[in-house]
């Protein structure tokens, strides 16, 4: 021992003025958000992952007669039912070409609303990207009103869903 001026774990030629050096220049980056990516039909979308609560593959869906189109059923997700919603569906999915997963995503509730899981339909789960506000786009298509803005990753874009605005616009009863 040389009386704690070392950091354990760490070579003995580095020292406790250099770690807080090496500490500083981490502060000064700037923060970085992590987001899952999806594709749902032709589009590419991003969530926030704490957003994200999980992604499951394709379950057991029961469909509700007469519900909306967007609709695609509720399923059961360890006890809980779940909405399952295609944010795709205006592009016309091929009859028996189901979706692989489901994005299970968690919108915290206010004074006007309940907590509220909802599932999104995704074709593939791309993976989970960190990116800094340089990747972060604030317009979205006009035609998309559920999104937020659009995320650059891998020379691509995904759009970012905002999940207050998904139910907005794609208005989901709490069962």
């Amino acid at each position: 021992m040389d009386g704690g001026n070392k950091i354990a774990g760490q070579p003995a030629e580095v020292e406790t003025g250099a770690f807080l050096e090496n500490e500083t220049q981490y502060e000064d980056r700037r923060p970085e958000r992590q987001y899952c990516v999806f594709r749902a039909g032709r589009e590419r979308f991003c969530l926030s992952v704490l957003e994200v609560e999980e992604v499951v593959d394709w379950p057991a869906v029961t469909r509700i007669p007469l519900s909306p189109s967007f609709l695609m059923g509720i399923f059961n997700l360890r006890g809980t039912i779940v909405p399952l919603m295609d944010i795709a569906f205006t592009e016309g999915r091929r009859p028996g070409l189901l979706p692989k997963h489901v994005v299970v995503a968690a919108l915290e509730g206010d004074a006007h609303r309940e907590d509220l899981r909802v599932g999104i339909a995704a074709d593939e789960v791309i993976g989970t990207y960190s990116a800094a506000e340089e990747a972060l786009l604030d317009q979205s298509p006009s035609d998309v009103p559920h999104c937020r803005g659009m995320l650059r990753h891998d020379d691509r874009l995904a759009l970012i869903v905002d999940l207050r605005r998904l139910t907005d616009v794609f208005p989901v009863p709490v069962i």
